[in-house]
């Protein structure tokens, strides 16, 4: 997945050393969660003043994950610290400060003027770290009730949801944070119609009725093609051909916050084709005007979703996107399997996440008019499991 440009000298000591002292210290420290920062500002200030506000009160507890004054100066100093966000039961805006071990990781590899990527090295050093953060995630024993209970009271989350209410019985940190919700917790819109797309997480959720317009207002990376999206590198894999060739391809695209709810479900009908496990366009670094490809984790499954009478096996790609430092994905179905809309697909291990579901032009699916017009502002909006996101055009 290397382009022409990257270097395949090791990477120098001035950078490498700095980059991996930073990894270790966002890595030992990201258990600290009650030093999180999820603050949600009035709709009157604005992205500069968040910035700001961060620059001002910010630093004394988020320096204790850098080495390095410097480079938390340069941190501050770069643009995209958090996104607005409309609350779709509410009509709120919200601005929300991305957690920081996502945030600087992406910041130090992908944006503009940083040399990192530039280094083939680099791959290593991330994989060996999302194995060493992915291990205290998986751990047991001592300090597991404590960071979930830390986590719970940061993000105020609503235990009355939970399937399993005791955090006792939850044995590591990850089997927390993919916690199973109570049936009655995520009602599904029109269940009975396959006609009704449903958002496919707890998420912020961007949509778009074309890749170019998707392109256009959001993703900016050059790199971002369907055929690259789909099949990566893999130019003979030919499963998604139909989905990649399509032009006129609408995308949905789910952001999920580490306090979400992080099982995926079915957007729509179907029956479960292949899945597909390729590198990832990273979900964080899409929206910066960079020709950007990650070395992160990404699972494509193809449904062959019924959309109702005339459209009944339309093939449909689901891509579950890990970010940065993520250990894994997993998949509640295997090909073969028949789904309904609603049914839980998968579920990610901990970090911020990404689906991006794409329904080709002839599924006929247009999304509701509230979540285009927010997307066409460049803000996502708060959904949740279930909720109506669109329909096939009559």
């Amino acid at each position: 997945m290397a382009s022409s440009s990257v270097a395949t000298a090791p990477i120098p000591e001035e950078l490498g050393k700095p980059l991996e002292d930073s990894l270790d210290h966002i890595i030992s420290n990201s258990q600290a969660v009650k030093g999180e920062s999820k603050d949600q500002l009035a709709p009157s200030e604005t992205r500069a003043d968040a910035v700001h506000s961060h620059g001002s009160h910010g630093k004394k507890w988020i320096s204790k994950f850098f080495p390095s004054e410097e480079t938390l100066d340069h941190l501050f100093a770069m643009e995209h610290m958090g996104n607005y966000v409309i609350d779709r039961q509410t009509g709120r805006k919200i601005f929300e400060t991305m957690p920081i071990y996502v945030r600087v990781g992406m910041h130090l590899l992908f944006v503009k003027g940083c040399t990192y990527m530039s280094y083939s090295s680099v791959e290593k050093l991330l994989e060996t770290k999302s194995i060493q953060q992915g291990k205290i995630y998986d751990a047991t024993g001592e300090g597991v009730k404590e960071h979930i209970q830390a986590f719970i009271d940061t993000y105020e989350l609503p235990m009355d949801e939970l399937l399993v209410k005791d955090i006792n019985q939850y044995p590591t940190f990850n089997s927390f944070f993919s916690r199973r919700l109570v049936p009655t917790a995520r009602p599904i819109a029109a269940p009975n119609d396959p006609s009704i797309v449903i958002s496919p997480a707890d998420c912020r959720l961007t949509v778009f009725p074309t890749v170019d317009k998707a392109k256009k207002i959001w993703i900016k990376g050059k790199q971002f093609t369907l055929p690259n999206l789909l099949t990566g590198n893999d130019a003979t894999d030919t499963r998604f051909k139909e989905i990649q060739d399509d032009g006129a391809a609408a995308l949905a695209i789910a952001r999920l916050a580490p306090q979400d709810y992080h099982r995926f479900h079915s957007p729509v009908d179907g029956v479960v084709g292949d899945i597909k496990d390729i590198a990832a366009v990273n979900p964080q670094a899409i929206n910066e005007d960079l020709n950007v490809f990650t070395l992160n984790k990404r699972s494509v499954m193809l449904i062959h979703a019924d959309f109702g009478p005339g459209r009944e096996s339309v093939p449909t790609a689901f891509v579950a996107i890990g970010a940065m430092l993520v250990g894994s994905i997993g998949w509640s179905k295997k090909p073969g399997d028949k789904i309904a809309k609603g049914e839980e697909l998968g579920w990610f291990q901990y970090g911020g996440s990404t689906t991006i579901c794409v329904f080709p032009s002839r599924s006929g699916v247009k999304f509701d008019e509230d979540l285009v017009a927010t997307s066409e502002h460049q803000m996502e909006t708060l959904v949740r499991v279930g909720m109506e996101i669109g329909k096939v055009a009559a």
